[in-house]
This record gives C-alpha cells, structure tokens and sequence, in this order.
C-alpha cells in the first residue's frame, strides 16, 4: 500500500507504508536497536548539511578537507574560528520529532550511533548516544587543556588564561577518531540485532564500515533521501520526517 502524505512546510510524498509497518514491528521484536545516523537528521531543525546546494560547503572559498584541519586550526586559526561560528553553531537550534523518537527507542533497548555534532540527541534526551566524530560544544584550550565555553569561544579563539588555541572537540580532516570511540563501536554492534541507517549517505569511512562489525543476524534497514551503496539493506526511500513519527 503507499500513502500519500502532507508533511512539513506542504512537502507531498508518497510513502510505502508496508514497509513502515515491518520496520515498526521489526522495532518492537528487536531486544537491540542501533541507529546510525546522519546531517540529514538535523536538518529539520534548522541546521544544514554538508555537502547539498544548501549545505555548509557550498561556495566556500577554500576546500573543507584545508578549512577544518589542524594545519589551518593552529597556522590560520582566525579563518578556522571564523568558519564553525559562521557555519557550523546553531546554538538554538531544537530536537525534532526525529530526534525525539530515536531517544525514546534508544532509552528503551537500543543505541545511536551518531555522525552529527550538534548535541540535539542529548538535548532530545537520549541517555545512550556515541558521538562518532564528537561534539562542537565541548570546547576546550589546547594549551592548557582546560574547557571553555560556547560563550568564551565565540568571542575569541584565545584563551584568556594562557594565550592558548581554543579548539571544539571534533574529529577534523586528517584526524584519527578516538580508539575508545572505536572500540565503543565495534561493541554496540556486535550487540545489534537491528540496524536503522537514518538521515546519511553512508559513505563517510571510517563511520560506514560500522556495518561489517554488527551481529550477522542484524536485521538492516535505512530510511533516507536516496539509495544507499551498501547491500542487504531494506529501504524507505523518503524523509525521515515523515516516517519517524509513525514507527
């Protein structure tokens, strides 16, 4: 059966909902759900992707992979401050109903897995979120180490105390992620008996090769925008908008 849906801002879909319908029993059998997800969780609550016409990489003057090192954080840390606080704080910003359902199933029996760093998965109250490339409001000097806040940096990239280079505590390109983020990964996943990839093209390494540590007899599933490159995956092809309120 597909269903014709009214969604946010008059978007008309058409949605399978058969397959909500698995997906939503799936959910219920499941004893472990993980959630693997993505930019396009949030934007709905008004932060933009990455890579889109919209998103924050669109007509920027240098390539991100240069903006967002670590050669540009300490050689050029002005146009680096100036960059995530033009483009990548939306401190206001709210958990949508996205957000909100994937706390309240994680709370219950399962884990998320998230590429975002925007904190609105905490904020929606979800107790059991792995920030897989961290989190923009843990912000700390990297001379001295000591954390600062949201409100110190967006005023300066100088520590105050000691003169130091202040940094958010995200994975930047040419950076590893953390071994314990890893680790942490790889556990949750083999712990999986279902997987749902939400709001993320899947194809940012190390985070899509998640997939190869889950339990073998995980049930997968994605619900996204666009097809994914990965196999065996059952899919709803739409906004995650309009099919995570029902679930």
């Amino acid at each position: 059966m597909v269903l014709e849906l009214t969604g946010i801002e008059s978007r008309k879909i058409m949605i399978d909902t058969s397959k909500i319908t698995t997906l939503k029993h799936d959910i219920e059998e499941a004893k472990h759900v993980v959630f693997l997800t993505g930019a396009g969780i949030s934007t709905h609550s008004g932060i933009p992707d990455y890579r889109s016409k919209t998103g924050i990489y669109n007509g920027i003057s240098e390539p991100p992979e240069t903006i967002l090192s670590e050669d540009t954080l300490y050689q050029r840390p002005e146009l680096f401050h100036n960059f995530v606080m033009q483009n990548m704080y939306f401190p206001d910003a709210q958990p949508n109903p996205i957000h909100e359902k994937i706390a309240k199933i994680c709370n219950e029996k399962g884990y998320l897995i998230t590429q975002n760093i925007d904190r609105l998965d905490t904020k929606a109250g979800n107790q059991h979120v792995l920030e897989f490339h961290g989190n923009l409001y843990e912000i700390y000097c990297t001379k001295c180490h000591q954390p600062v806040s949201y409100e110190a940096y967006a005023q300066d990239f100088r520590h105050q105390d000691c003169g130091g280079i202040i940094r958010p505590k995200v994975v930047l390109y040419g950076e590893a992620i953390n071994p314990e983020t890893l680790t942490k990964s790889v556990e949750i996943m083999r712990q999986s008996d279902l997987i749902i990839i939400a709001g993320t093209s899947f194809v940012v390494y190390p985070f899509a090769q998640l997939l190869a540590y889950r339990n073998p007899a995980a049930k997968i599933w994605a619900v996204n925008k666009t097809p994914l490159p990965a196999q065996g995956i059952n899919e709803i092809i739409g906004d995650a908008l309009d099919v995570f309120p029902n679930l």
